[in-house]
């Protein structure tokens, strides 16, 4: 698991301080998706979460602060629900399968979240930065750790050379359904998207051979 940033806080209780930033979290997720977190203040932050100025400034030291308390939080978030496909019973053919599934599903509820980081994590502040982006590279972690595991058991094909640059993609085409939504769904529903997408990656990935006998995905469904 990534390092977690410590943010330093007046109040000496750990559970108070977890509850009450998922309150500032909670309030601020919102304000920044509808106004930006530019043009958020800390006072409406405050106030949408039940508190306070002068308290929330003893949970957190800025709005920056807040921001990648939110990153954070949607991260995690991503990353448990997509760690809920993984089952060792399954081959990393069909593992990888469930979790494009779970994940597409995942950036469909997630929307505005994802598109809240990408949009205003520059204003992080350096430090801050770099512990988001390792987040990232480490939910990107689990889907090398499922082709690795197809690679190993045989049920998929894929030089190990573009096993992080697979696992990149696909994290890019799950975040495209965010990314270009203003056009993509006006032509595919979810379940029409999850099935391209699937049928895409799964046929390269069998390329070269494979349980499916060189059939591929396209007519399989899921």
């Amino acid at each position: 698991m990534s390092p977690r940033k410590h943010i330093p806080s007046a109040v000496k209780d750990p559970q108070l301080i977890e509850t009450r930033r998922q309150q500032i979290v909670s309030a601020a997720v919102d304000l920044f998706v509808k106004k930006g977190f530019h043009g958020t203040t800390t006072r409406e932050i405050a106030r949408e979460s039940g508190l306070s100025i002068g308290a929330l400034y003893e949970y957190v030291e800025s709005k920056e602060d807040v921001l990648y308390l939110v990153c954070e939080n949607i991260h995690n978030t991503l990353e448990m629900r997509l760690r809920q496909t993984l089952t060792e019973s399954h081959n990393g053919r069909e593992t990888l399968r469930s979790a494009i599934r779970q994940y597409l599903y995942v950036m469909d509820d997630m929307q505005d979240d994802v598109l809240l980081i990408y949009q205003e994590s520059k204003s992080l502040p350096l430090e801050s930065l770099r512990y988001v982006l390792r987040k990232e590279e480490q939910i990107t972690g689990i889907f090398e750790d499922i082709l690795r595991r197809g690679i190993e058991d045989g049920s998929l094909r894929l030089d190990p050379g573009a096993l992080t640059l697979m696992a990149h993609n696909i994290i890019v085409l799950g975040q495209m359904w965010a990314f270009r939504r203003w056009v993509l769904q006006r032509h595919y529903d979810l379940e029409e998207y999850i099935r391209l997408q699937t049928s895409l990656i799964l046929n390269e990935l069998m390329a070269s051979g494979g349980s499916d006998g060189g059939k591929g995905e396209t007519g399989s469904g899921n």
